[in-house]
């Protein structure tokens, strides 16, 4: 008699986080934050809400984390190095590009929905925004920290500046602009929120 092999738990837990992932960020997209629901992701995904229960404790924790791994899986099929900036040594056409790509995703359903209701759930749900700044923003943040860092050393920016504060320079205005709809986000916006930060707007 030939032995069936034991049932893989680790696959079977990990098919069952990716079906929630999934569930969770369609949801959003369709149904809109306030009515999805851990119900309606147990359903959608095919699991039992106590799955969902065992892992998370709210909709909210669903959501970050299927978030998160978004961007990941979305770095991976561009071929990219997840959490860097490149440096080329031309820190303009750096930090163009990477602000381009930020554009593309939040123009892309997939992740403006997510992102916005997360973002908004934050400024209500203390524990869920100190997660989503530590986890999501100052990651992202720190990315520039390290590239401007780099043109310091480089020359190609004064020693004397604080990249924490540079930075805001054009990261900032594009959230702002994306979060309160003051204006339509594109990469001719950010390329020229990167000129005006690393060129200012005196006459040259």
């Amino acid at each position: 008699m030939v032995e069936k092999p034991a049932p893989d738990a680790t696959r079977r837990s990990e098919k069952s986080r990716r079906a929630i992932y999934d569930a969770a960020l369609a949801l959003v997209v369709e149904a809109g934050y306030r009515r999805t629901t851990i119900e309606g992701i147990a359903a959608r995904a095919g699991v039992g809400k106590q799955t969902i229960y065992r892992w998370w404790s709210s909709k909210a924790e669903v959501l970050l984390d299927a978030f998160l791994d978004l961007g990941e899986q979305a770095a991976g099929q561009a071929g990219q190095q997840p959490y860097e900036i490149p440096d080329t040594g031309d820190l303009a056409a750096d930090l163009k590009a990477v602000l381009r790509a930020t554009v593309d995703e939040l123009l892309d359903p997939r992740f403006d929905a997510p992102y916005r209701a997360l973002a908004a759930e934050g400024v209500v749900n203390e524990r869920l925004g100190r997660e989503f700044v530590a986890r999501l923003l100052l990651p992202a943040l720190e990315l520039y920290v390290r590239r401007l860092r780099a043109a310091q050393a480089a020359g190609a920016v004064r020693a004397d500046v604080d990249p924490r504060v540079a930075l805001e320079l054009f990261v900032s205005p594009l959230a702002q602009r994306w979060l309160q709809h003051t204006g339509p986000i594109s990469h001719a916006y950010t390329d020229t929120l990167v000129d005006y930060a690393l060129y200012g707007i005196a006459p040259r």
